[in-house]
């Protein structure tokens, strides 16, 4: 892993049992938890901006490979 991806990548870890979950299974992050937890960070806007934007980059895979393991 590139070393500015760790941030990004811990964030992402620590929301492990953070997924809404409907009948079909996983659907998304908790935002509202996602948001709480990058406010602590105390970085600056455009900061936190780019962290948001990897996090769903890896919600998206980790949902295409959950929704993967369904069939």
């Amino acid at each position: 892993m590139w070393p500015e991806h760790y941030q990004a990548f811990d964030v992402f870890y620590s929301l492990q049992t953070q997924w809404r979950v409907g009948f079909g299974g996983p659907t998304g992050l908790d935002y509202g938890v996602l948001h709480q937890k990058l406010a602590r960070l105390n970085l600056p806007p455009e900061e936190v901006d780019l962290l948001e934007l990897d996090i769903q980059v890896m919600e998206r895979a980790a949902l295409s490979a959950m929704n993967d393991q369904k069939k």
